[in-house]
């Protein structure tokens, strides 16, 4: 199996398990529109200058492709010296189609990974909320 078939493999798998626990860490709304949201890496090339690498993607059509149309962009981050951070909420149904905007537009500019994502913060919040309230109680 090839390193990105792999990947997709385990995202599909951290999708399946993310659904199952989806009240502690996904808001229900997603799972009832069985979404998920999707973090892809676009890591730059370092070994062509910028220019370059935009001219490759817009001669291969990456800035029309990606993301497919009606695929919601919950956050898009530049991370200075690595490239890109985008996440996504995909339709379960249409990951496929998320891949093959990646592979047939951002390869040879980017090298890419794919991580099945959570909402954390608000259990984050709620957590650190309660521990507070814990450590300040009398003893």
């Amino acid at each position: 199996m090839s390193r990105f078939a792999s990947r997709i493999a385990t995202a599909l798998l951290g999708v399946s398990l993310l659904c199952g626990v989806a009240d502690a860490q996904q808001p229900a709304a997603d799972v009832e529109k069985g979404t998920f949201l999707l973090t892809i890496f676009l890591k730059h090339d370092q070994s062509k200058p910028l220019e370059q690498i935009n001219a490759q993607l817009r001669q291969q059509g990456f800035y029309k492709a990606f993301p497919p149309p009606g695929i919601e962009v919950v956050s898009w981050y530049v991370m200075m010296g690595i490239g890109q951070v985008v996440t996504l909420r995909v339709p379960a149904d249409r990951l496929r189609e998320v891949n093959r905007a990646v592979e047939t537009t951002a390869w040879g500019g980017y090298r890419t990974e794919f991580y099945p994502t959570y909402d954390y913060k608000k259990i984050a919040e709620e957590t650190r909320k309660k521990a507070q309230t814990q450590d300040s109680a009398p003893q």
